[in-house]
């Protein structure tokens, strides 16, 4: 039994080892076609390493030769996916680091040949925009390792965001809202995950059902009440920018780690949080063994029924802050369907992580990172419609989804309601 899984191990590799090396031998082609014909020999590209308002140390912008660049992260591609073919790297996390930062390292020296780009400020503004998605994805983690899918995580975060703004419009606190929004979320998870668990109704129908009612509930609410008492009910101001002492003053890693808002510092929190719980404690072992084998934890003593029903909950509330970043955390007031789909990239950001809460929070910063890095080119003025450059984190997706990044599977009673014998 073991030769055959170590034959079937072998066979795998095999297959990875031309699948990435093609695919990187295709990323240096891809890049010299792109990019490298179109870079002017002798221009600079200046990276920006400080942020105007920034506590952080003052440093030099970096300033690199543009074409030579370009032709590096060709050389690099290549030699990498020729060595691929060769001997192999076990490490998916290398092969797909090379092959993003080949690519990017070689398109923004690119895009900001002859031009000034604040590399920080848009590392900052993705790790900003990435907050949402994270939360969205992390609630999917807690959710199916337990084994219950919750497809409603865009409508929870949509409610949460106009209860949070109200309350802390009405009340005058921030943090009232937050409560609120934590609290609104908990209790949409704690609906999906009675019907689900208690009525065995489909997740699926479920998570559904909590969408349309999330964005019929807020539109009615929103053109009822909020548009024609805005001051009184929708206007809550955002969370302020804390500084972390000393940290804050280092450069580059200042201005994008530590000079942020109460939301994305409790994100970072929330994900190292979770991580040591599901994979070093007792209360995550359960939670796994509730989503892997559910008959083989009900024999061993474990409640079921409980342990979904508390991981859903708490999928929720984590859903709840999610939503409270678009009105406290971010603009300060609520506008109609202002999540704009987060909470179903979150869900590809869970998959693409591999239900890991540190793979599902990188895999955010993905989508968090093209959608400021086409603010940022706009700026610039590259000719490339903003539209197209959006697509880039869901055709990565989808790679990953199909295949090359290897295959992604869920806990294996994930979705599957449980009949106790």
């Amino acid at each position: 039994m073991n030769k055959t899984n170590a034959q079937f191990e072998n066979i795998a590799f095999r297959r990875a080892r031309v699948r990435f090396g093609l695919t990187l031998l295709g990323v240096g082609l891809l890049i010299y076609f792109l990019f490298a014909v179109n870079t002017q020999p002798g221009v600079r590209t200046t990276f920006g390493l400080n942020v105007s308002g920034s506590n952080a140390l003052m440093i030099p912008d970096l300033s690199i030769p543009a074409l030579n660049v370009v032709h590096g992260m060709v050389a690099l591609a290549v030699f990498f996916g020729t060595f691929q073919l060769a001997r192999g790297i076990r490490s998916t996390g290398v092969l797909i680091a090379v092959i993003v930062a080949t690519f990017f390292i070689a398109f923004l020296s690119w895009a900001a040949q002859d031009k000034s780009f604040n590399l920080v400020g848009m590392l900052n503004s993705s790790l900003v925009r990435a907050t949402p998605i994270a939360l969205a994805a992390l609630c999917g983690v807690i959710s199916e390792r337990s084994a219950v899918i919750n497809i409603g995580i865009e409508g929870i975060m949509l409610v949460s965001a106009q209860t949070a703004v109200v309350a802390a419009t009405v009340s005058g606190n921030l943090y009232i809202g937050l409560v609120t929004a934590v609290l609104t979320g908990g209790l949409l998870g704690a609906m999906h995950a009675h019907l689900v668990i208690r009525f065995k109704v489909d997740q699926t129908v479920s998570g559904v059902a909590i969408n349309i009612i999330g964005a019929g509930v807020t539109s009615f609410v929103t053109s009822r009440f909020l548009s024609q008492n805005i001051d009184g009910l929708n206007n809550s101001g955002t969370f302020p920018v804390i500084h972390i002492p000393l940290l804050s003053k280092i450069p580059v890693l200042g201005p994008v780690l530590f000079e942020n808002n109460i939301i994305v510092y409790l994100t970072i929190l929330l994900v190292i949080a979770m991580h040591i719980m599901l994979f070093y404690t007792a209360w995550g072992l359960r939670t796994r063994a509730v989503g892997e084998h559910p008959k083989a934890a009900d024999t061993l003593g474990v409640n079921v029924y409980l342990m979904r029903y508390v991981n859903v909950i708490i999928g929720g509330m984590i859903a709840g802050i999610g939503g409270a970043y678009f009105t406290i955390g971010s603009v300060g007031r609520f506008n109609e369907m202002m999540t704009s789909g987060k909470g179903f990239i979150g869900m590809a950001a869970m998959i693409f992580g591999k239900w890991n809460p540190f793979g599902a929070y990188t895999s955010s910063m993905i989508f968090g990172f093209a959608d400021s890095l086409q603010v940022k080119l706009q700026i610039l003025r590259v000719g490339i419609p903003s539209e197209f450059l959006l697509m880039a984190p869901y055709i990565v997706t989808m790679l990953v989804l199909t295949g090359i990044v290897g295959r992604a599977n869920p806990p294996a009673a994930d979705g599957q309601p449980y009949e106790k014998q």
